[in-house]
């Protein structure tokens, strides 16, 4: 494509919060020097975004949303190197420069790159690359905005994978499988022959039920307040399931630790009130890791003692702590040496036109994890 080649895509747009994303044809402006567009060919429906769309996590609009997916490289930019035409890549939502502190440590999802496209809603230049039908500006969501069939983002937001891997599974491990999985793994570290408690059955909290399983954690026990969830939890692994909103979730817990807790307890909801249940249910000298995202003004109580006199840690996980990198292929293999499930995990697919559908699915708890897809 030439240099200044600028073509129309369908796209999810959302102009307000509380409103519907409005799907509408958008013009994509080709990539410059160190950028790529990548044709998506599958998108996943998250929490995360629907944070944005509710207003608890307030960003600029009009914007087009969407951070999980899979897709084809269309068109490259001046000086990229790492993928070209026809590739297929797994778009990353915590670009990383490389260079920084944080990515020479191994942990490149606090890169300030990533950061900085996440609450800007531009690209690293300060500029966006999409144009609605006015000619007005529409912003980014984390450098990659799966919502649009066509998107341009930078070279640093896109991993090449196998092309024999299929891209709707691809999708999945983009963010839900690396980052619950990778919560287990890098953040806990978590050992053989622990007990787990899980705070949320959904995309992520399924995700690390089945990296607990992976790591052979001996209780697995995922609490939820949608019974319907248990099916799920167990599909990946959970060996109890709790209905928090039957009973108090934190008693549960213990009664089947023989009064004791959990070693580790995950929250995978992003709510005050489950964190503080999952510190709770801790064991002395035990873990709680966050991984749920919260509303902007947020905040938890925990009996700060504890941290003391039980030694207990509480920490939080972005992106499963993970190094996209190198862990997206991994996550890949393992599925295909068969100990990591995707095919399990995928409930429903919509095309494009049905998102906001997807989305009300979503919040009524009737799917484990959906996809967008194009053909």
């Amino acid at each position: 494509m030439g240099e200044n080649t600028m073509r129309t895509a369908p796209a999810a747009v959302l102009y307000q919060a509380n409103q519907p994303m409005v799907i509408e044809e958008v013009t994509v402006l080709p990539p410059q020097a160190g950028e790529v567009t990548v044709r998506m060919k599958a998108a996943g429906v998250c929490h995360s975004d629907l944070h944005v769309m509710k207003g608890d996590l307030p960003m600029p609009c009009p914007i087009i949303l969407g951070h999980e997916g899979a897709g084809v490289v269309d068109e490259v930019g001046p000086g990229v190197t790492s993928v070209q035409p026809g590739d297929h890549v797994i778009p990353i939502w915590r670009a990383s420069c490389g260079r920084c502190h944080y990515c020479l440590d191994g942990r490149p999802a606090l890169c300030d790159m990533g950061t900085s496209m996440r609450f800007t809603g531009t690209m690293p230049d300060g500029q966006t690359r999409f144009r609605n039908a006015r000619g007005d500006s529409i912003r980014h969501y984390a450098g990659v905005s799966t919502f649009s069939s066509l998107s341009t983002m930078p070279e640093a937001a896109v991993v090449k994978i196998d092309p024999s891997f299929p891209l709707w599974k691809a999708a999945l491990i983009s963010c839900g499988v690396i980052t619950g999985v990778g919560a287990v793994i890098h953040a806990a570290k978590m050992r053989p022959g622990s007990t787990v408690a899980i705070y949320g059955a959904g995309g992520i909290g399924l995700n690390i039920i089945q990296g607990a399983r992976m790591v052979s954690a001996t209780q697995i026990i995922a609490v939820d307040t949608v019974a319907s969830k248990e099916t799920h939890a167990r599909q990946m692994g959970a060996t109890h399931f709790v209905d928090a909103s039957t009973c108090d979730p934190v008693q549960a817990i213990k009664d089947l630790t023989h009064g004791l807790g959990v070693d580790y307890a995950f929250e995978a909801i992003g709510l005050p009130r489950p964190i503080e249940q999952a510190y709770d249910s801790v064991r002395k000298g035990g873990t709680c890791i966050v991984s749920g995202i919260c509303r902007a003004d947020a905040r938890a109580q925990i009996n700060v003692n504890q941290l003391v006199y039980a030694e207990k840690t509480l920490k939080g996980t972005l992106y499963g702590s993970a190094r996209p990198r190198v862990d997206l292929i991994s996550l890949m293999d393992m599925h295909t040496a068969g100990s990591l499930k995707l095919d399990e995990l995928l409930t429903r697919t919509y095309p494009l036109e049905q998102i906001n559908e997807a989305y009300t699915a979503l919040e009524r708890g009737e799917v484990a994890r959906s996809l967008i897809v194009w053909d």
